[in-house]
């Protein structure tokens, strides 16, 4: 198993062309959002947009629309259909459409549960051959019927999950994987699925489809908070759309993210940072430390 450390991501990070514009670095389509959770896709989307993605679209319900396009300015805010709360499975044409013109999406925060969700959650992952970073309500879709995953082996797929949604993807109870060889559990889910597996936690761990497990050391309890898994989304999936590997989109966005939150945590302590502050200032200061 190996570390993460400064100097891997620095080696990892998607290099920046000077003359380079907003189309050089990737289009990421977002979706997510439902009533009750206008957070979660607006953490991810401006997480995205402060890790360097050059375009970053945000499908959202309907019902949820006006909210986030008040709040996204940086972003692309669009209206899918949805029945009254959240995303519908109608929405999976409109959400094919928008994404022909991207390279990868992230699918998962805020989205709620219903069996609308779970049918769209499960038609996107069957039918998109761009890279996909699934997380929360997401990763709860796919515990129902795992064969999606089955199906996207060989297409790049990063899973995202902390060990209350790991444990319903492996159909055990939380008790039971707290038993199992954490190290382990980890390898051979990525392995059997073909996917790249971040298991979020304190000491995150990152696996690989042919079985490597990298441990990020640094984050604290400042990242314990509803929303910082969304920050986690948009700046993995970021990375990913400006042309980095699984991998190394997985690694870094982790350690950058990990390492916002202690940078934060020093000025203004653990109980204090907020995922807007990781996004506002925390990321910012974690690309700074990098890039001279």
């Amino acid at each position: 198993m190996r570390t993460i450390g400064r100097d891997y991501v620095a080696a990892a990070l998607p290099p920046r062309r000077e003359d380079g514009h907003k189309g050089d670095f990737g289009k990421l389509l977002i979706v997510g959002g439902a009533v009750g959770y206008t957070g979660a896709p607006y953490l991810s989307a401006r997480a995205a947009v402060h890790s360097g993605c050059g375009l970053v679209f945000l499908g959202v319900p309907q019902c949820i629309w006006a909210a986030e396009a008040a709040k996204c300015v940086c972003a692309m805010p669009f209206p899918l259909p949805d029945d009254g709360a959240r995303l519908s499975a109608e929405a999976a044409a409109p959400i094919r459409e928008r994404l022909r013109g991207c390279d990868v999406l992230a699918l998962g925060p805020g989205l709620g549960r219903s069996a609308g969700v779970s049918a769209l959650v499960h038609d996107l992952l069957w039918e998109t051959e761009q890279s996909v970073v699934l997380d929360a309500d997401g990763l709860n879709a796919l515990a129902e019927d795992m064969s999606a995953l089955e199906a996207r082996r060989g297409r790049t797929t990063i899973l995202t999950p902390h060990d209350g949604e790991l444990a319903r993807l492996l159909g055990v109870s939380l008790d039971a994987l707290a038993r199992l060889d954490r190290v382990e559990t980890t390898r051979r889910f990525a392995v059997r699925y073909g996917c790249t597996l971040v298991r979020k936690g304190h000491r995150t761990l990152i696996a690989t489809p042919d079985g490597d497990v990298l441990e990020n050391r640094c984050g604290g309890s400042a990242l314990a908070k509803g929303g910082s898994g969304d920050v986690l989304t948009g700046v993995i999936a970021a990375l990913l759309a400006q042309g980095a590997t699984a991998e190394h989109a997985a690694c870094c966005g982790v350690w950058l993210h990990a390492q916002a939150g202690d940078l934060l945590t020093q000025e203004l302590s653990a109980y204090c940072v907020t995922p807007e502050d990781l996004v506002h200032r925390g990321l910012p200061l974690a690309f700074r430390a990098l890039v001279p």
